[in-house]
């Protein structure tokens, strides 16, 4: 029980962290991001471009696919490499916003 509990509490941290830096990216670009949240996915859309995660994988617009797991610990893993979460969803949204 605890181990799904904290697995939907990490899950929804990331979906808000995802949420504050496309905001806080946005205030410098004429695009605005939304983050849909699901309890299976989250998606982020800047214009027509988007990228998606499941417990298992990150999938965007552009065809590219890598793997995504968060961990106990507060990291996230995306194609294995942990990172911790507020910088991994800073480093995205960023990257997300300023690629328009």
């Amino acid at each position: 029980m605890l181990e799904a509990r904290l697995r939907a509490e990490l899950w929804t941290s990331w979906a808000s962290l995802l949420r504050s830096y496309a905001a806080a990216h946005g205030m410098n670009s004429r695009h605005h991001a939304v983050v849909e949240v699901g309890a299976e996915e989250i998606t982020l859309r800047v214009a027509s471009r988007w990228i998606r995660f499941t417990h298992e994988a990150l999938e965007s617009s552009d065809g590219s696919r890598s793997t995504f797991k968060m961990q106990e610990d507060g990291t996230v893993k995306l194609n294995g490499i942990a990172e911790e979460m507020d910088l991994a969803a800073e480093r995205l949204a960023r990257e997300m916003m300023q690629s328009e």
